[in-house]
């Protein structure tokens, strides 16, 4: 077990915004509500999976809504806690640990507010290893655990309960229905796991990689070093592309933030263009040709290309100089059970094969 400092959740909130893909909410925002509890003396402790009890009672925390609505918004602050207190309420039990169901953006910063503000432990892991934009998107629905009972919450205290609820992309219309009523956010806690349910399928240690991340990029910037190829070192990607972001199309629909970002190269991209179609994260980008150089579930970031700064798809551009990153996603992600729920057909891409990437998710995170 170990507790979180105010300079571990600025590391944190870089390296979150990394493996965020574009989406999860803006980390900056989560970061400095978590510092303000940090710097007020509350304490937010982080388990390790190994370190969960056979009696441990979790959930997921965090938010669920267009990241765009999160930046014209400010939420209130305690969603996803009113949230877990109606879903006690409900099963009339306490949970013993809360974890990240997405470990991109502002989601990861959630549970670590929740843990604050309750002082349960926040599990090392999260169910994707990045994020995604649906509920049924996580390792936790896609082996097995029951998606509800659930409860989401709005910025005036409103709470929706799910129950009874079998499907997964069922929980995701209704909530995703109930979350536009009630303004385009909201805060979550769902779904009910024991203490096996979470190991078996929790990606771990992507916490910790998340802060790995944002310490190398810090320690470059001070050092002089390069931040991009220390971000890579540490996460086990590669750059893809960079140059200058020339065109965004971005709309709300569905109570998502769709589009397509077009960027023109630069040095040895020169001549060539990168276009990166989006559902709240980065999907699928193409060269000018049509052909695929990297496709989700695989980690396509957006970062700023001196600083590794990740760039949030509702903070995309016209102008900003810009790197393309690509990660290998989590095993967790490449099995059949999963590719049927996070592959590339899964977000309207059937003709696309996914290939996975060479490398190692996180293969520098201990090292």
């Amino acid at each position: 077990m170990r507790e979180i400092t105010a300079d571990n959740l600025a590391a944190l909130a870089i390296g979150a915004g990394i493996l965020g893909t574009g989406g999860g909410g803006n980390p900056r925002v989560g970061m400095l509500t978590a510092l303000q509890h940090v710097k007020a003396g509350a304490p937010i402790r982080v388990v390790g999976i190994e370190e969960v009890g056979d009696d441990a009672f979790a959930t997921s925390v965090g938010g669920m809504g267009a990241p765009v609505v999160s930046v014209e918004r400010l939420p209130r602050g305690d969603e996803p806690l009113n949230a877990l207190r109606a879903l006690e309420h409900h099963l009339g039990r306490a949970f013993t640990h809360l974890i990240p169901g997405e470990i991109g953006g502002a989601n990861s910063m959630r549970p670590l507010i929740v843990a604050a503000q309750t002082g349960l432990p926040v599990v090392d892991g999260d169910g994707m290893g990045r994020a995604f934009p649906e509920l049924q998107m996580d390792t936790f629905t896609i082996y097995g655990v029951p998606p509800t009972p659930g409860a989401i919450c709005d910025p005036r205290g409103h709470v929706a309960i799910f129950d009874g609820i079998a499907e997964a992309q069922t929980l995701e219309r209704y909530a995703r229905a109930v979350t536009i009523q009630m303004g385009g956010a909201a805060g979550y806690a769902f779904p009910p796991m024991d203490a096996e349910q979470l190991r078996r399928t929790t990606i771990p240690g992507t916490i910790t990689l998340a802060q790995r991340i944002g310490e190398a990029v810090l320690g470059a910037r001070n050092g002089r070093g390069n931040p991009i190829d220390a971000a890579l070192a540490v996460s086990g990607g590669r750059r893809l592309f960079h140059g200058k972001i020339t065109d965004v199309e971005r709309r709300l629909e569905g109570g998502f933030a769709r589009g397509i970002v077009v960027i023109a190269g630069a040095d040895e991209d020169e001549g060539r263009t990168l276009h990166i179609d989006f559902q709240n994260e980065n999907l699928i980008a193409r060269d000018g040709q049509g052909a695929v150089l990297a496709v989700v579930p695989d980690l396509i970031c957006i970062v700023d290309q001196d600083s590794a700064e990740p760039i949030t798809t509702e903070l995309l551009r016209y102008g900003l100089r810009v790197a393309v990153l690509a990660i290998p996603a989590p095993e967790l992600l490449k099995t059949p059970e999963a590719l049927a729920v996070v592959g590339p057909a899964a977000f309207g891409y059937p003709d696309v094969a996914y290939e996975p990437m060479d490398g190692v998710f996180g293969v520098g995170a201990h090292g």
